[in-house]
């Protein structure tokens, strides 16, 4: 079972730096193997690693195991989108070092809401954080002194549900993450399609309703303006506002207070069976059929797995979905029909996701490392042999790398 506790994070880590030396010593540092290593997930090495989800409220981190058990899991809010990117490595770091206290961490993996480079190295936006162009992973990588890795969290949350979840056995999978706002990814053969790019998988900002609703992203008739967290609180408080007779339950609730109104509210109205949060809950899933029939269209991949806080509402939001699906799918009843399905790591996902790709990085780490003392080792020995007098009338220059 996983471990919770809500951290106060100090404000100034200069003074637990001083306390311990060179800041990181408590990282791991990796211990090299013999035996070569494919390049798969089945034969990376089964250490802990740590996962790291940063969203715009909070940063979760934990300890994760090869299983995607989660050992332990602690979490502090995100700092304020307003300060520099230094606090959020701060806090990053502090998490880090504190689980380090009590797990052997060998890598860390971060899955970060924004748009992540093709190296996964740089955090080129993130909306919620003053991220811009931002050089995380080498910047945590010298503070840490373990290998990292960066990836957009919708790549992380679609590997663990590939690797633990509801996509597991699926070779070509589709993940759609409905919160705010709607993000994806695309796994084919064992592998993140993240584009040439890196920004792969931005579902949500495909245009489904031409001059339609105005996205944040500056562009009208996004499928996240009608199919996410906040088209189904927009057209609540909308009705609320508006004083209309089918809202008398939610108004009652909230005593008024339109602003009061959050997505958890309408689901749980809505599991007790109000009949207007009902209704909501079929418009989105409505629209989200429709979005992922346009999905199956482009990529006709054999499953789409749906995850983020929207989806807790299950088959009032999945079965709407499936309807509109099979009704708006082109091809339909000649063509094999994709299974869509419910995510079933919740919100931890993108953090165990995260873990299990630093994995990967561990074992280039270890086959990087394992190289280099093979170079040492073969230095070692050819000096050895120099002070031994056993290389005579040879060339004296060292053994070169092939």
């Amino acid at each position: 079972m996983s471990t919770y506790r809500d951290l106060a994070l100090p404000r100034a880590l200069g003074a637990r730096a001083a306390a311990t030396p060179g800041g990181s010593a408590r990282a791991t540092v990796l211990r090299t193997v013999s035996a070569r290593e494919r390049r798969s997930h089945l034969t990376a090495p089964r250490v802990p690693t740590v996962g790291i989800d940063i969203g715009g409220t909070k940063v979760m981190a934990g300890v994760v195991d090869a299983d995607g058990r989660i050992l332990e899991q602690i979490k502090t809010e995100t700092p304020d989108k307003s300060k520099s990117a230094k606090v959020v490595e701060d806090t990053i770091t502090e998490l880090v070092l504190d689980l380090s206290d009590r797990h052997d961490v060998h890598a860390v993996g971060i899955g970060a809401a924004g748009w992540v480079d093709a190296d996964r190295s740089r955090v080129l936006f993130a909306p919620h954080l003053a991220w811009r162009n931002e050089p995380l992973r080498d910047s945590l990588q010298a503070r840490l002194a373990v290998p990292v890795m960066v990836d957009n969290d919708a790549n992380t949350a679609a590997w663990a549900e590939w690797r633990f979840g509801a996509g597991r056995g699926e070779d070509h999978l589709v993940m759609i993450t409905l919160g705010t706002g709607i993000g994806g990814a695309i796994l084919e053969d064992g592998q993140v399609k993240r584009g040439k790019y890196g920004v792969a998988g931005e579902f949500g900002h495909m245009q489904v309703v031409p001059g339609g609703h105005r996205c944040p992203c500056g562009n009208r008739g996004c499928w996240e303006q009608y199919s996410s967290g906040n088209a189904l609180v927009r057209e609540a408080r909308e009705l609320a506002a508006a004083d209309s007779p089918v809202a008398y339950n939610i108004i009652e609730r909230v005593k008024g207070s339109v602003g009061d109104i959050t997505g958890p509210l309408i689901t749980e109205l809505a599991r007790e069976g109000d009949a207007m949060c009902i209704e909501l809950f079929q418009d989105i899933g409505q629209w989200l059929g429709v979005g992922i029939a346009n999905l199956a269209a482009a990529l006709d991949p054999s499953c789409f797995v749906v995850g983020g806080g929207v989806s807790a509402a299950d088959d009032l939001l999945i079965g709407p979905a499936r309807e509109a699906f099979r009704r708006h799918l082109t091809g339909r009843g000649y063509r094999p029909e994709a299974r869509i399905a419910r995510a079933q790591l919740g919100p931890e996902a993108g953090m165990v996701g995260a873990a299990d790709l630093a994995r990967l990085v561990a074992r280039r780490f270890r086959r990087a490392n394992r190289r280099r003392l093979e170079r040492y080792e073969k230095y070692e020995r050819y000096a050895q042999a120099i002070r031994n007098g056993g290389v005579t009338g040879r060339s004296t220059r060292p053994p070169q790398e092939p």
